[in-house]
């Protein structure tokens, strides 16, 4: 069994007095790209075999969820002395709905732009182009709907003290103060490391909350943009009338679902597509 396995992945035979010592260097190997690659398209090409109301639900479910990033930021920010060094500690608050929504396995929008444009880059068809396409909609739909109905719910007084709240109100200024194209670009990157974490996570084992939290942190410390976190935020300051819908709308969620697009399809599904092709060509 250790032989075989041994010979699978260098291709050299292994002699018998050697055995434990070989077969320690491949469980201690990095997985290949070849093997994350395919790891996460068949975890796609099973998201785009589930049923549409199961992706519904399942998204709605992660939208709700990343109302913990909005509650752990307010917490911290509601806490912590107004310093230079807060907005730092802050940024780590955001990663808090990334890791519910990872570990919890809910369906989020930015993390599907990698793993469902792998199985249509290994097989460009058209079913599969329009499961991809139906996917993607469900689960953006579901998961701001998720976020709406979490916004709605943190603006009563009975959720949360008047303190929380204004640091709510606080947070969301700060997410949403970018012009159209600060925002759009700021979202590609935002996309960029979204999908770039997703491609992480198949290596991770017990690290992928530390992965999660580091790459998600970033994100926020940055103040990059992501158009689930983001608009969760928007919907905040629309419901306590501090931002209106149409300025959500086009300065806010259309440059930053585009470049959120763009950042995890062309910086990380196409780039390390190609580079598996390439090896097996």
């Amino acid at each position: 069994m250790r032989t075989d396995r041994w010979q699978r992945m260098t291709g050299a035979p292994m002699a018998d007095d050697d055995d434990g010592d070989q077969e320690k260097a491949v469980e201690r190997r990095a997985l290949s790209a070849r093997v994350v690659h395919e790891a996460l398209r068949s975890e796609g090409a099973s998201e785009l075999e589930r049923p549409w109301n199961a992706l519904a639900w399942s998204g709605l479910a992660a939208g709700i969820s990343m109302g913990l990033s909005l509650i752990a930021q307010g917490l911290l920010r509601a806490h912590l002395p107004d310093t230079n060094w807060r907005p730092l500690v802050v940024s780590a608050g955001y990663s808090v709905g990334f890791i519910a929504v990872t570990l919890g396995r809910q369906q989020l929008f930015t993390e599907t732009t990698l793993t469902a444009c792998l199985p249509l880059l290994h097989e460009q068809t058209a079913r599969i182009f329009r499961r991809v396409v139906q996917l993607w909609v469900v689960v953006l739909i579901s998961n701001l709907l998720g976020g709406a109905l979490f916004a709605w719910t943190a603006t009563h007084a009975s959720a949360f003290d008047p303190a929380l709240r204004n640091a709510f109100s606080a947070i969301a200024r700060d997410a949403l103060h970018y012009g159209t194209r600060d925002a759009f670009v700021r979202a590609i990157l935002g996309g960029w490391i979204i999908a770039l974490m997703v491609w992480l996570l198949p290596s991770a084992d017990s690290s992928r909350p530390f992965i999660v939290l580091l790459m998600t942190s970033l994100l926020a410390a940055s103040g990059l943009t992501h158009i689930i976190a983001g608009s969760l935020e928007a919907f905040y300051a629309i419901f306590v009338g501090d931002y209106a819908l149409t300025t959500y709308l086009w300065r806010y969620a259309a440059p930053v679902l585009t470049g959120n697009a763009i950042g995890g399809i062309v910086f990380v599904a196409m780039l390390n597509h190609a580079q598996v092709v390439a090896e097996k060509a």
